[in-house]
């Protein structure tokens, strides 16, 4: 089982292996960035480590509906399409990995986008 610290570093390794990728502390959480706009955010929620992201159109509510234990709307972005997900329950790795590509995509500028495409993703 993974402790708490784990999941967050795993979340936080995926974020900065993204061509451009940074982090930078803000509102006292760990965000994620690329040219200077969020992709991803760390933080808390009642002592469970959870991760925000963009999500796909109609993406989002349909995995809050599937499982609400492990993904939820979050307060301020979530109205955005952002979608909220909780690591201290079992984690799909490929799964959040894809959300946060998306995220990234729908982010950065389409030529910093693009170099993802030449790294066989």
């Amino acid at each position: 089982m993974e402790r708490a610290a784990e999941p967050a570093e795993r979340f936080r390794r995926l974020c900065l292996a993204l061509p451009e990728a940074y982090e930078q502390e803000t509102w006292g959480s760990a965000t994620y960035r690329v040219r200077g706009r969020i992709f991803a955010m760390q933080g808390g929620e009642a002592r469970a480590v959870t991760v925000t992201c963009k999500s796909p159109p109609g993406v989002r509510d349909a995995m809050v509906q599937e499982d609400p234990g492990r993904f939820y709307v979050p307060p301020y972005v979530g109205p955005k399409g952002w979608i909220g997900v909780r690591l201290s329950s079992a984690v799909d790795w490929a799964e959040l990995a894809d959300l946060i590509e998306w995220s990234y995509r729908a982010t950065a500028p389409k030529r910093v986008a693009a170099r993802l495409d030449g790294a066989g993703r």
